[in-house]
């Protein structure tokens, strides 16, 4: 198959490089599967035939890191939910696979808190990932990775594992996390004009707005109005942005696409994708560019929230945690580049290909295109506090564009 790497990206393809082993489909020696098709809460441990469980209780424990990769699509986000098992996590999989690997005992699934788990970013109802970190103690157990990768399906993937010091928190000792978030080009047309999707093709003084206004998001502002749970006096909606950009656009599926690279420390519920949302907007001609500067006041603006399909989780940073402990004879810099090719690959085979596909059958950016007229962009406060009383929306509750780190 014709590569989906983005062509500035350059990087090889290597066969079968996306994990350690094959997948197995969920469910092969995963014990009792209810009518929903979910795992039954209590998972039974494969015993992999020759005594893994002894095996394993004879290994010692040890903190460590996961670098996972995984395609959303399907997941009401990462962070499991104990008491809404209709409603399937990343992490159902993970921890299922995890008690089935035998490197964490069976108890320590129904009470994650045993096993000091962490994830790094409460990704999104949809949202992928190909670097999310998690921090957990397990038992190192002989091929471990192999072993969970097992009892993944294969569009989740452990790509790698660090050991790390005892009190780290994959989440609290986090410094920044970059996201990227793949639109088709088609997006950034006015709204004037009758565009055919599969003929557009972004020219480069549209890019050049587009990366005008990405720019305007760098620095520290007041995000309030960038996410449903936070007023504008709350100290905490204050969002520090180190780079926002959209890089040069590619063909895939006779679709012209283009990737927005977005770092910062921590983002709010929603944040990333009404950024992208608000960009939109002004570039088609629905709204000034004057609204992203009032959007830092105190003053409601509404924002619109871009579809969560394209948005992947590409990288979390640590750099505090590696200048300390990075270098002193013990623990390893949380840094992957041995892994970077098995990342390339999964993207390549499982989450390029997916919001490529979905796209073209389900139109979620042409769909939510087509509602953006509906937004009132020169409303007063008052008639949006109205609005908003009026029109909550259950999605809010879904998940975080990033680590969620506030109440």
């Amino acid at each position: 198959p014709r590569p989906l790497l983005c062509p500035s990206q350059g990087l090889a393809m290597a066969e079968g490089a996306a994990g350690a082993s094959p997948a197995r489909q969920r469910g092969e020696g995963a014990g009792r599967v209810e009518e929903n098709g979910h795992q039954h809460k209590r998972f039974k441990r494969d015993a992999d035939g020759n005594g893994a469980e002894d095996q394993s209780k004879k290994s010692p424990k040890r903190k460590i890191v996961l670098l996972m990769a995984y395609s959303g699509k399907g997941y009401h986000g990462m962070q499991r939910n104990m008491g809404s098992s209709q409603f399937k996590t990343i992490e159902d999989d993970l921890v299922s696979a995890l008690v089935q690997s035998g490197c964490v005992p069976e108890n320590h699934g129904e009470d994650m808190k045993k096993m000091s788990f962490q994830r790094c970013a409460r990704t999104d109802k949809g949202v992928s990932a190909a670097g999310q970190i998690v921090s957990l103690k397990v038992r190192l157990i002989d091929d471990i990775l192999e072993k969970i990768n097992n009892h993944l399906p294969s569009h989740i993937r452990i790509l790698g594992l660090k050991r790390v010091t005892g009190g780290f928190n994959s989440k609290n000792k986090c410094d920044a996390r970059t996201y990227s978030y793949m639109l088709p080009t088609f997006a950034f047309a006015h709204k004037d004009h009758d565009v055919q999707e599969e003929v557009y093709r972004l020219d480069r003084e549209t890019l050049a707005k587009v990366n005008k206004l990405l720019a305007c998001y760098k620095g520290t502002h007041n995000f309030h109005n960038f996410t449903s749970q936070k007023g504008p006096k709350d100290p905490s909606a204050k969002r520090y942005i180190m780079e926002m950009y959209c890089g040069e656009p590619f063909v895939r599926e006779n679709v012209e696409f283009a990737v927005i690279k977005v770092k910062g420390q921590s983002f709010m519920m929603h944040q990333i994708r009404k950024m992208i949302g608000l960009v939109i907007a002004i570039v088609k001609g629905y709204a000034s560019e004057s609204i992203i500067e009032r959007s830092w006041g105190e003053e409601k603006v509404d924002v619109p929230k871009a579809p969560g399909l394209g948005l992947v989780l590409e990288r979390v940073h640590f750099e505090k945690y590696n200048r300390r402990f990075g270098n002193d004879g013990l623990h390893e810099p949380l840094e992957w580049a041995e892994e970077e090719e098995k990342i390339a690959v999964f993207k390549e085979q499982y989450i390029y290909p997916t919001i490529i596909n979905t796209e073209r059958e389900e139109k979620s950016m042409a769909n939510w295109l087509n509602t953006l007229s509906i937004h009132d962009f020169s409303s007063s406060a008052v008639e949006m506090q109205a609005n908003n009383t009026n029109s909550k929306n259950s999605s809010d509750l879904e998940g975080s564009d990033g680590c969620d780190d506030s109440d």
